[in-house]
């Protein structure tokens, strides 16, 4: 899997995904990350991407060409290519659908927004999907763009290493529990539920869905 992240700030990304499960993935040739700048695909020679809206309102618009110009790198001649432009209106962004993106893309383009937006006609350009991480506004798309990509490679074979890591395959509690059995904080004890600690499978997959019902 390859993702191909079009953004102003390239350089925020860059100690999430240098860490943890995202930065071994890319170390293992897992997955690939690679980042557009629309700048570079500009002819003002200030490199200059925004301008005023037309219709007035406040704020700065991205331009589409520069846009349109980065898309056109990053998809190349590739035949399964997903694009997702980000948006609060967007489709609900969720676990399946990063497995199907998993499944069924080998590039996945991403287009982070700024400003007051990016120009509409970007979408009449290519075909690409409206796609939102949740009912709220943020100042950009960036740490959408690193959501999804973290979500859909942990779908990815080999990403984490135990396939079985996957929340969604297993019973995953929201209640996790280790070493010691018993500590005291401010003379009061906290125990690890018994349960845990009988070797009762069947009691402790009972105990989990229990603790996601409630």
């Amino acid at each position: 899997m390859t993702f191909h992240i079009i953004t102003l700030f390239p350089e925020i990304f860059d100690s999430y995904i240098k860490g943890s499960i995202l930065g071994r993935a890319v170390e293992d040739k897992k997955i690939k990350i690679k980042f557009y700048n629309p700048r570079n695909f500009t002819k003002d020679r200030n490199r200059r991407i925004d301008r005023k809206p037309y219709g007035g309102g406040p704020g700065m618009v991205i331009e589409a060409m520069p846009i349109i110009k980065a898309i056109e790198k990053a998809k190349g001649n590739k035949k399964k290519v997903k694009i997702i432009f980000l948006s609060p209106s967007g489709t609900q962004f969720d676990n399946n659908y990063a497995k199907k993106a998993a499944k069924n893309y080998s590039d996945i383009i991403i287009i982070c927004g700024r400003y007051e937006g990016i120009d509409a006609r970007v979408k009449k350009a290519f075909k690409m999907e409206d796609v939102s991480i949740g009912n709220y506004v943020l100042t950009g798309g960036e740490l959408p763009a690193m959501a999804i990509i973290d979500c859909v490679s942990r779908q990815i074979k080999g990403v984490l290493g135990d396939f079985n890591s996957l929340e969604d395959s297993r019973v995953a509690s929201p209640e996790v529990y280790t070493r010691p059995e018993v500590f005291e904080y401010k003379k009061k004890k906290y125990k690890v539920p018994k349960v845990l600690l009988s070797g009762d499978h069947k009691k402790i997959e009972e105990w989990k869905k229990d603790k996601i019902r409630k």
